[in-house]
């Protein structure tokens, strides 16, 4: 699930190396300038998950990116996805807003669409959240980088009942923004992981190599 803007190039990456591990990866287009609401963004998600299943699949994981990750949270909230999702990995989703956002809606609200404003820390969208709530979800990793320009402050990828983890928290000496996310070798290496048969787990040091 690509993030605010929709832009899906950023999960080129993510995506060739999960299909050359023999997977199926789709990566899914946002409707319009991908800053509608992300209200329809989950609705996306869910008919894509449905799709899925119908043809055959007994679970999906589900990969959200920035905004993609609140999606997912959006999705695992209200469409039942504890009986369908095998797991969900997020990578620096800002589930309780981002500074950014408030910034925009400030400053230049002709700047801040639909999705924008959904993304400003206390939202009416946030708050139906439920962040600090770990019941109900499938197995959850949040990855998240303390280099982070775009998601301020970088913890608000921290989710309750997730496991969490600054990726510097694995590899020190990893320097790698937003942006990066989804292409860093080690971060990617993270997210194999977590889809792997193994139970989810906190990512080991291995990666970092």
């Amino acid at each position: 699930m690509p993030g605010y803007g929709g832009e899906t190039g950023s999960l080129d990456a993510l995506a060739s190396r999960i299909r050359a591990e023999g997977r199926q990866a789709i990566v899914l287009r946002l409707p319009g300038t991908g800053t509608g609401s992300l209200v329809v963004d989950a609705a996306l998600l869910n008919a894509a998950v449905e799709q899925a299943v119908h043809r055959g699949a007994p679970s999906v994981d589900v990969i959200g990116y920035s905004a993609g990750g609140v999606v997912a949270l959006l999705w695992a909230r209200r469409d039942d996805s504890a009986a369908r999702a095998r797991r969900v990995v997020t990578l620096g989703a800002p589930f309780h807003g981002t500074e950014l956002a408030a910034a925009a809606q400030a400053l230049v609200p002709r700047e801040c669409p639909t999705a924008c404003q959904q993304l400003v820390p206390g939202s009416p969208l946030l708050t139906s959240l439920d962040v600090a709530t770990s019941g109900g979800l499938p197995p959850w990793l949040s990855l998240w980088t303390a280099d982070d320009d775009v998601v301020s402050p970088p913890d608000s990828a921290r989710l309750a009942g997730a496991i969490d983890v600054p990726v510097q928290s694995v590899c020190p000496a990893l320097a790698v923004s937003h942006t990066e996310l989804p292409s860093d070798p080690a971060v990617v290496a993270m997210v194999l992981g977590a889809i792997s048969r193994a139970p989810l787990a906190r990512p080991a040091a291995a990666v970092c190599s």
